[in-house]
């Protein structure tokens, strides 16, 4: 008997990535997709355990989920159902909890428990996905981490990395392709290490390479990097306009005694070198990152370097984060552990700054014409995002959904480029 399935996920995008596979799976095998929980005989969340907000988070949508559904059953799978299994399937109608290492096969568990003597087979075609997945396709390619950053608790969730096989990434991007997508977004844990376990040559270089030989896809873009996965010859795959110009670096912290203490395996003149290399390679480049503030002995003088470098670079964006003691990690049991308040307002101080940067990002686009791919309207107003990450708003009564149009870009507003479709 066909479910009526919702399907939530949390945090980040090999995240998301996962999501959708589970989507296509189960649409596949007959379920029935919904959009509102409150229709839904099931609730599949996939969690983020990256900090506490991010869990506190998933219980609050958790609880929020039964409220809106009295007799929804939910399946709590990921990051956080790894953490913390007993905890979470004591939540009221939690039916499943489904660590990492049984992830693969969160369809399969779903659909034995519902109808144990029935095959589900996973036929070609099955239900229309455009309502639930987006423009972009996500394409995990890597899982796992065999980093040790001081702070992080996701390797310890996921276990060491490990990669596709090159030919099964292509193939699946091949199959995006043919579906409708106009951009895959390769995803992993630590995208810039794929391939290295299993000897592949040039790695994630070689896999864009392939990608882009052997495939129509219009727009390739690259999830997260760690800065010393990416090598200054590897700037010349963005030579194919096809490669989206964004480069998502996670810095950290601006402080080089901060970073000694993260276990980061770069300083800021290493990080400043390659971000001038990859502008000059790459015109146009939006270099988005990762910001950690009030780590443990981060005193006033350490958080105020580590704004003046962020501001130096110039970013186009910043995610930031007040640091988060995870279980299991060094940096918990560190001394000098930074008042909570503290780092609340470091982490307001340091987003402001990455508003202004942000701005002023967008504002060095005004004037120009830009492919631009539209995801959604409403209203006769439709958004959509420039191969370097920036969101564009036009007013338009016809259908752009899913079309790359060049757009000249006219103004800002409400942190937006306001866009002219050109003729």
């Amino acid at each position: 008997m066909s479910q009526r399935v919702y399907l939530h996920s949390l945090g980040c995008r090999l995240n998301r990535s996962e999501t959708e596979s589970f989507a296509r799976h189960l649409a596949a095998a007959g379920q029935i997709l919904v959009g509102d929980p409150a229709q839904a005989d099931l609730c599949v969340v996939n969690t983020c355990a990256v900090t506490a907000s991010a869990e506190k988070k998933g219980r609050r949508l958790l609880r929020s989920l039964r409220r809106a559904n009295p007799v929804l059953r939910i399946a709590v799978v990921g990051c956080a159902a790894t953490l913390h299994a007993g905890k979470l399937g004591q939540l009221p109608g939690v039916k499943w909890v489904i660590p990492n290492d049984e992830k693969e096969r969160v369809v399969d568990i779903l659909l034995y428990d519902l109808s144990p003597d029935t095959t589900f087979p996973l036929p070609a075609g099955g239900q229309d996905l455009g309502a639930f997945l987006h423009t972009r396709a996500f394409v995990k390619v890597q899982d796992g981490c065999d980093n040790r950053c001081a702070y992080c608790i996701v390797p310890l969730l996921r276990g060491p990395s490990r990669s596709r096989s090159s030919a099964e990434v292509v193939a699946e991007v091949r199959q995006r392709v043919a579906e409708g997508y106009r951009e895959v977004v390769l995803t992993g844990v630590n995208l810039g290490a794929y391939g290295r376990e299993r000897g592949i040559e040039r790695g994630l270089a070689g896999l864009v390479e392939a990608i882009l030989a052997q495939t129509r896809l219009p727009r390739l873009r690259l999830s997260s990097l760690e800065p010393w996965d990416l090598a200054e010859r590897d700037l010349e795959l963005w030579s194919d306009p096809r490669l989206c110009r964004q480069l998502h670096l996670p810095l950290q912290s601006g402080c080089d005694a901060t970073l000694r203490r993260m276990g980061r395996r770069n300083d800021t003149g290493q990080y400043a070198q390659l971000a001038a290399a990859a502008r000059a390679a790459i015109p146009g480049l939006a270099l988005t990152t990762d910001l950690i503030v009030g780590f443990p002995g981060e005193d006033e003088a350490d958080f105020a370097a580590s704004q003046a470098f962020v501001a130096q670079i110039g970013f186009a964006r910043l995610h930031v984060f007040p640091f988060s003691a995870r279980p299991g990690t060094r940096a918990a049991q560190m001394d000098d552990q930074v008042p909570v308040p503290m780092r609340q307002e470091r982490a307001r101080r340091m987003r402001e700054l990455g508003e202004r940067l942000a701005a002023r990002f967008r504002q060095q686009h005004v004037g120009q014409e830009i492919d631009v791919l539209w995801e959604r309207g409403q209203n006769g107003r439709w958004r959509g995002w420039t191969d370097n990450y920036l969101p564009v708003t036009v007013a338009l009564q016809a259908d752009l959904h899913n079309r790359i149009t060049r757009t000249r870009m006219v103004g800002t507003a409400n942190n937006v480029l306001i866009g002219e479709i050109s003729a």
